[in-house]
This record gives structure tokens, sequence and C-alpha cells, in this order.
């Protein structure tokens, strides 16, 4: 028995929203536990950080207040792109299930860091900067080694305190980054 295209469609849209209200609790639950620049230490390779990201994906910026409204639109017609490529994909039919995993997954992590531009700034007193000028919340810091001759051309893959990867991220940005890789290793010929 296979779905129809409009109960694929709300599966899809059920399992991004169940995806955006999980990196949503946990940024909540974050900020009304920790102080910005807390870092909490789980296991020896993975710490909670609270960190305030004004800009985009593990810490980059546009900066000013020009671009952080451009990156606030450019998010938006971003995950209006994603929305109208899942519709197309949907119409097109014969999509392998694992192309529409990655899709709600990517969809999900821009949505996420999207409500946080959006209405943090207004909601979060720490922030107090109005609509689309919210902070996004990071928590998520892997130490996993740290790289003490890292050539200076790699050095956006060390952070600051000498540990490869040392960026701290969010859920949503994990669920991106592990969509992205999945699609890469496992569904690379469909993009061809």
């Amino acid at each position: 028995m296979s779905l129809s295209n409009k109960n694929k469609g709300y599966i899809i849209a059920l399992a991004t929203i169940l995806l955006v209200v999980i990196d949503q609790v946990v940024k909540m639950l974050v900020h009304a536990n920790m102080e910005v620049g807390d870092v909490t230490p789980v296991f020896s390779w993975f710490n909670l950080c609270y960190v305030e990201n004004p800009g985009f994906a593990y810490g980059m910026q546009l900066g000013g207040e020009w671009g952080k409204i451009a990156l606030s639109l450019f998010r938006l017609v971003m995950i209006g792109a994603i929305i109208y490529g899942i519709y197309r994909l949907l119409k097109r039919g014969n999509v392998p299930a694992g192309i529409f995993v990655g899709a709600v997954l990517i969809l999900a992590g821009a949505v996420g860091n999207m409500v946080d531009c959006m209405f943090y700034g207004w909601t979060l007193d720490s922030q107090d900067a109005g609509f689309l000028m919210g902070d996004v919340i990071d928590m998520i810091h892997l130490p996993l080694f740290k790289w003490e001759s890292c050539p200076q051309f790699l050095s956006f893959l060390v952070g600051q305190d000498g540990y490869f990867f040392g960026a701290v991220f969010n859920v949503a940005d994990a669920y991106i980054s592990v969509a992205v890789v999945y699609l890469l290793l496992f569904h690379y010929k469909f993009f061809k």
C-alpha cells in the first residue's frame, strides 16, 4: 500500500512541526536553566554551552542591523524554496523516502532558526532586539580533540579553545548538517 501525495504531505508537515517543537523546547530549556556563557560538561566530548548567536551557521555573521535583516529575509526565501521543492517532489512521484527525510530535516532546521530570529528579539529579556532581529540560541559543543598545528586555511574548523570543530551549534543546525551529509552519502545519485 502506498501513500497518496496528500497523505505524504501531511506526514511531512507533521514531522517538520514535531522537529521544530523539539528544537524550540531544547532552546527554551537551555534559556530557562542556564545563563549566557555557562558551560556544563556532560561527557569529555560533549558540553552544553549557552550562546546567543547573532549570525548564522556556527557563529558566522553578516554584520550590523542590515546584515541581520538580509539574513532573516534570506532564511524566509530559503524556507519558501524548500517547501516548493518538497511540493515539486511530491508531484513528481517515485522519489525515494530518504529524500523526503533529508528535506524535512533541512526544512525543520531552517524554520527552527527562523523562529529564533523572528521572535526571540521580542520575547527574551536577554535580547530586547525586535522582530527579525533575535539571536539564535546555541548550546551544543563537541570538543572532540585539540588540533595544535592546524593549518591557517583550515582555522575555521578550530574553536578559540583549540578544539577541532569548536563551534557551538543548536538542534536545528544539527538537523541541517545531518541531512546534508545523509543526502550526499546515500542519495547523491538522485541529485545528478
